[in-house]
């Protein structure tokens, strides 16, 4: 008897759909898999084997061929374990073969018949609604995550009897749609953090220009650098800047939800989902950990970044071939990851937030208390390249508090405050880029900015004689025009003015006192 159970393999953050096949006939006994199988494919055929031992049903002595199609796809990963057995116990006639044909199937099962949960489950889901499947059928520790999905049917299992029930219409064990309920529902996590005090603006002394930078640049989405010396504020700055950015939409969510399911961290832990994400890698970490790849293609921070703040804490410390990798996805919003049995695009829109020391002691340009040689000063600094440094909107010196500073009671402006004036500057965005595929100032394109900016003679005279007496390149006087287009938006105003302009030309003198010289 011959069977076909539908499920898919998971490709970046969408999904291939995938035929599983199984063929039941008369010859010499064997269990045989085939279709371009990884090792972990290949081993489905024993975890089948036992479980359905284990669950009650055994296989007869007869030639058991098992096909997942189409064959030129590598099929890789534990989720195909589940749609093996029902394609099997379909041919064998235990389960009815039309109860498969509106449904897709995956999971991974344990030798007992337990199902297991498995990762990439939402795009997976996602990509069957598009598809036109009706039914859904998901490991049970996976049913949360599938239910953001609305408009399919899910049914989540424990172990290989209860999906043989289910489809033989002996249980009542069907999984009612609680749209996003699971998503709203708070766990254990959430409670811990409802404890915790959260990080909030209000928490930084002193640092004015530093929290008027930030707010420029979350207003914008513009990328920022912060240099000084250390204790001066720039860590604890940087893990508030998530708290003044607007909530996501629900697209912005499950959009990021594909990337954290695929990456296995979505199970247990919808936190991922619902707050702008905060990612701060170790100044250690390898091209593949930044920017995604390995054997099996996964999301790197870059990625996991998406839709929030990617903060780069020691800037001058990570390897400088790993932070070329980051100029191209800074420009394009989206990685390509090519391996040799295909590829794949993961987004990347991302602000970047940077930190560094100005030399390996930290205490440059202030030469009464630096211990560095200018040679140790230059190759430190050397290692931010200016092509980097380039794609850095806003630069901005912290300097140590003093005393007053650090004791003074007087209220700060918290997050909440500074996260109404940044939703008001995305909304006029929002508004002015409409239909355009551009969303944030840090976008437009060159040819656009003069028009959208809507320079007088005044301005025009001005940046030009700054333009001179500077020296800048043509991307940092875009820069600027950019960064003034967002401070006009967080002063209400349509035309960008002179003080727009000087504020913005502030944000990019500080890059050239310590790197010009070189």
């Amino acid at each position: 008897m011959y069977s076909i159970v539908s499920t898919a393999i998971i490709r970046g953050i969408n999904s291939l759909p995938v035929q599983v096949e199984a063929d039941v006939s008369d010859g010499m006994p064997m269990f045989e898999m085939v279709g371009f199988l990884a090792s972990e494919v290949k081993e489905a055929r024993e975890r089948v084997r036992a479980a359905l031992r284990n669950s009650g049903y055994y296989l007869p002595a007869k030639r058991i061929t098992v096909n997942l199609s189409p064959a030129n796809i590598k099929k890789t990963g534990s989720a195909f374990d589940l749609p093996v057995a029902a394609a099997i116990l379909a041919a064998l006639g235990i389960v009815p073969s039309e109860r498969l044909t509106s449904m897709l199937i995956v999971g991974e099962i344990g030798l007992s018949g337990r199902v297991q949960p498995v990762e990439g489950i939402l795009p997976i889901v996602a990509q069957a609604d598009e598809h036109g499947f009706t039914q859904c059928m998901v490991p049970y520790e996976n049913r949360q995550e599938a239910y953001l999905i609305q408009n399919i049917h899910i049914i989540a299992v424990k172990s290989i009897s209860e999906m043989i029930a289910v489809l033989n219409g002996n249980t009542d064990q069907t999984a009612q749609h609680t749209s996003d309920s699971a998503a709203e529902a708070p766990s254990g996590q959430d409670k811990k953090r409802k404890n915790a005090k959260e990080p909030d603006f209000s928490q930084i002394h002193g640092q004015r220009l530093v929290r008027r930078a930030s707010e420029v640049a979350a207003a914008g989405m513009h990328n920022l650098l912060m240099i000084g010396p250390p204790g001066a504020g720039k860590t604890m700055i940087a893990q508030r800047i998530p708290t003044i950015l607007p909530p996501m939409c629900r697209e912005e969510q499950l959009e990021l939800a594909r990337i954290y399911s695929v990456s296995g961290m979505l199970l247990h832990d919808y936190d991922n989902m619902r707050r702008r994400p905060f990612r701060s890698p170790h100044h250690t970490i390898t091209p593949q950990g930044l920017t995604g790849g390995g054997t099996l293609p996964k999301p790197g921070e870059i990625s996991l970044a998406h839709k929030g703040v990617l903060f780069l804490d020691e800037l001058a410390e990570f390897q400088k071939s790993t932070l070329e990798l980051l100029r191209q996805p800074l420009e394009d919003k989206h990685i390509q990851i090519v391996r040799l049995h295909g590829s794949c695009s993961y987004p990347a829109d991302f602000m970047l937030v940077a930190a560094t020391n100005p030399c390996p002691c930290g205490a440059y340009p202030d030469m009464n208390r630096c211990t560095c040689t200018q040679n140790a000063i230059d190759r430190y600094l050397g290692r931010i390249s200016q092509p980097l440094l380039d794609r850095i909107d806003i630069c901005v010196e912290t300097s140590p508090l003093t005393f007053t500073e650090l004791t003074c009671k007087t209220q700060n402006e918290s997050s909440a405050q500074i996260r109404e004036r940044v939703c008001k500057a995305w909304q006029i965005q929002k508004e002015r880029y409409a239909g355009s595929g551009v969303y944030f100032n840090s976008q437009i394109s060159a040819d656009r900015l003069e028009q959208i900016c809507m320079l007088t003679q005044k301005e025009e005279s001005y940046l030009k004689n700054m333009y001179r007496q500077s020296g800048l390149t043509a991307r940092a006087y875009h820069k600027i025009l950019r960064v003034a287009r967002t401070i006009a938006d967080l002063s209400n105003s349509m035309p960008v003015t002179v003080s727009h302009l000087a504020e913005a030309f502030c944000y990019r003198s500080l890059d050239r006192r310590y790197w010009e010289r070189r």
